[in-house]
């Protein structure tokens, strides 16, 4: 039977997505074929990412042979950044001052591996990097947040294929961020326990829509799952942020990640677009009991690799709306081998 269109609430950001699982059985005249397989070199010697290669303004990567680091050449934010007036001439017309770092993350000198096709060492070397550039960049006193993320796949906007991930700082707490931070410290006010450990427990109740969970991680397709394979990712352990985490929390979120984007790419078996993102706590010095360390997968592909999930027209104008329900995604989602398709059959 198909279910009714109804609305999912999301406790975290307290907004509503419609479900409308009838308007799967809608006749598709696209494109449904696979994308051709990319294959990249080890080494691009006209990547600006790759180890002893050239960056803008002359700059020379180091032979690196992990994670490499480094301030964003063209960064969106500045630590200088000059001064806006906060006395708008109308208050409808408000401005203000926005400080801040950008920073790149290369995943390993590997030109053509991505997260699912490193293994759980490198993966972990680039958790550690993550956790203390957040460290770092969380103890300036200009800094309020610290948010690391990862544009995966030119259907996300990523400019290089060398795969790689980005950190911005600043100076006030973004919008989701402040949403987030608004349920969760509500929440925790009204029950004394986090919003997304007890959210987790229920779903591990559940498990409808876990698809992958270890010793300390848990991976599922949210209850108010906007995109159509849309993952939380979420520790079994409350933490505030990735410098919390334990060593075999580290090893245990390594992992949870390769487990997830493996999975992604034997979906459509292509190298799985997504924008991911670690929601952790304010960079503020102050306690957070009622943040719980996050990630969020928001790929857009939805029938095929060439069919994607566009937020157009009712998405834009009034509230996401999603065509497949998050208990059938996640059932698709946990049929699928935990082996990348590019090693199968290999000995």
């Amino acid at each position: 039977m198909i279910e009714s269109p109804h609305r999912r609430f999301n406790p975290l950001t307290r907004d509503w997505v419609l479900v409308s699982p009838h308007r799967a059985r809608r006749p598709w005249l696209g494109q449904v074929e696979k994308t051709p397989t990319e294959n990249l070199p080890q080494y691009d010697p006209t990547c600006y990412l790759c180890p002893g290669n050239e960056r803008a303004g002359g700059v020379k990567n180091p032979p690196y042979t992990g994670a490499y680091i480094f301030d964003n050449d063209f960064a969106a934010l500045l630590p200088d950044a000059a001064q806006v007036s906060s006395s708008p001439s109308h208050p409808l017309l408000t401005s203000s001052p926005e400080r801040g770092m950008c920073r790149v993350v290369c995943f390993s000198p590997r030109h053509d591996l991505t997260l699912p096709e490193l293994d759980d060492i490198a993966i972990g070397n680039v958790l550690t990097a993550w956790a203390r550039e957040t460290s770092n960049l969380g103890a300036m006193d200009f800094i309020r947040y610290v948010q690391v993320f990862e544009n995966k796949g030119a259907l996300m906007g990523c400019s290089n294929p060398h795969p790689h991930s980005q950190i911005w700082a600043q100076s006030q707490l973004p919008n989701e961020i402040a949403k987030e931070l608004a349920s969760q410290t509500a929440y925790f006010e009204e029950h004394h326990m986090p919003l997304l450990a007890d959210y987790l427990a229920e779903e591990r109740h559940r498990s409808e829509r876990i698809v992958f969970e270890n010793e300390h991680f848990s991976a599922l397709v949210p209850f108010w799952a906007v995109w159509p394979f849309e993952i939380l990712l979420v520790p079994h352990r409350p933490a505030a942020f990735l410098s919390d985490l334990t060593p075999a929390e580290v090893t245990a979120l390594a992992e949870a990640l390769r487990q997830v984007t493996t999975r992604y790419d034997n979906l459509f078996e292509i190298s799985f677009p997504y924008s991911m993102g670690f929601h952790q706590a304010p960079s503020d010095g102050q306690a957070h009991p009622e943040w719980v360390l996050h990630a969020h997968f928001y790929p857009p592909l939805l029938r095929s690799a060439t069919v994607r999930k566009f937020m157009v027209g009712y998405e834009m104008l009034a509230m996401p709306q999603r065509d497949i329900t998050p208990e059938s995604a996640a059932e698709r989602l946990q049929g699928l081998p935990g082996v990348h398709y590019k090693l199968r059959g290999r000995s």
